[in-house]
């Protein structure tokens, strides 16, 4: 699909990532955010069979609450200010696992997962192709992938713009048909003050 770098729906895919004090103050913005850290493990509907693998954990708000609805977890980013943000607000979940990585490149098993998101991180994959594949590859069959972005205007700058217009999300959902997901969704859901687009999407 050609496009340009602001309509690709990686359009961030050069951010420099998170570290030192702004990376730490990122993080404790994400920790406020549990909202919108929820949305994923209540529309995954997770139960305690469930194997979830979270692309760009960040300080592992979702991970956290898939683990407490029975599920075991897989948090990877390729943060390690992150990463260890995550293992110090972690305490008694042994089903619970931190590791560096990114969407290109999943640490988990082929078909190990029934269930794969990425929450506000697609913007910033390097390779959606790539992450796409990859994706496909650790979930087992019938298992859900749920990439969710906040929505932004066509002409935000800055940190405004860290989310999808319309035009990128219609995007990524054809990139996933593509990719060969079936039962490719679009969804809104509205958190506080924020508006959510959520693609959904299935491994055959």
């Amino acid at each position: 699909m050609n496009t340009s770098p602001g309509q690709a729906v990686n359009h961030h895919a050069d951010h420099p990532g998170f570290s030192g004090l702004t990376g730490l103050l990122i993080g404790l913005v994400m920790l406020a955010g549990r909202a919108r850290a929820r949305l994923p493990v209540d529309l995954a509907a997770l139960s305690d069979t469930d194997h979830v693998v979270d692309i760009g954990c960040g300080p592992g708000t979702s991970a956290r609450m898939a683990a407490d609805r029975g599920a075991r977890v897989i948090g990877v980013d390729p943060s390690p200010l992150m990463l260890r943000l995550a293992r110090s607000l972690t305490r008694n979940l042994p089903a619970v696992s931190w590791s560096p990585g990114a969407a290109e490149e999943l640490p988990a098993p082929d078909g190990w997962a029934s269930v794969v998101w990425s929450v506000a991180t697609v913007h910033h994959w390097r390779d959606v192709t790539a992450g796409l594949a990859e994706v496909r590859r650790v979930l087992t069959s019938g298992g859900k992938f749920l990439a969710i972005e906040r929505q932004v205007r066509a002409d935000a700058t800055g940190l405004a713009s860290h989310g999808w217009t319309n035009y990128q999300v219609q995007s990524f959902a054809d990139q996933c048909r593509a990719a060969d997901f079936h039962s490719v969704r679009i969804d809104q859901h509205t958190r506080g003050r924020r508006v959510f687009w959520v693609v959904q999407a299935e491994r055959p």
